[in-house]
């Protein structure tokens, strides 16, 4: 019997610890594709893959929250930004997309609220100073002065 040669350029087989590999980096890479694409119900699917791979990955929550705001989903976007916030805190990025969550629903002081947070903590943010512009921008086109009201008369 011969005992087996160990193969040039040491053993292929690697073990369990060498691997830098994380479950939800490729769902995510595919979320943020989809994302960017504005192919949001097929975000939504990669991002809800990465959370359940990697349930600690604040930015496949993020992901998950933002693409449920795009599907109007916000019953669950508030439940991701929760996880996220358990998971990572209170982040500048969270505030901002929160702040937008809210103004898509039309919830403007609430949106406001959110942005101002956020602005605080970051004032050179320009996404951040876009969005309030863009906020300021929507409460003025629909505030109406008091005579353009409709009467029962």
């Amino acid at each position: 019997m011969v005992a087996p040669v160990d193969p040039p350029g040491g053993d292929p087989v690697q073990e369990p610890t060498d691997v830098k590999y994380y479950p939800s980096d490729e769902p995510v890479r595919l979320g943020l594709e989809h994302y960017n694409r504005g192919s949001y119900g097929l975000a939504q699917r990669y991002f809800k893959d990465a959370v359940e791979k990697s349930p600690k990955d604040v930015t496949a929550w993020i992901g998950l929250a933002a693409s449920y705001d795009k599907i109007r989903r916000f019953d669950l976007a508030d439940q991701a930004y929760a996880q996220a916030i358990r998971l990572g805190g209170v982040t500048v990025q969270i505030l901002n997309d929160q702040g937008y969550s809210y103004m898509l629903r039309g919830n403007l002081s609430a949106a406001r609220r959110k942005f101002e947070q956020a602005y605080s903590l970051d004032p050179g943010n320009p996404v951040i100073a876009n969005n309030l512009e863009l906020l300021n921008g929507s409460r003025r086109f629909i505030e109406r002065p008091p005579n353009n009201q409709p009467s029962a008369n």
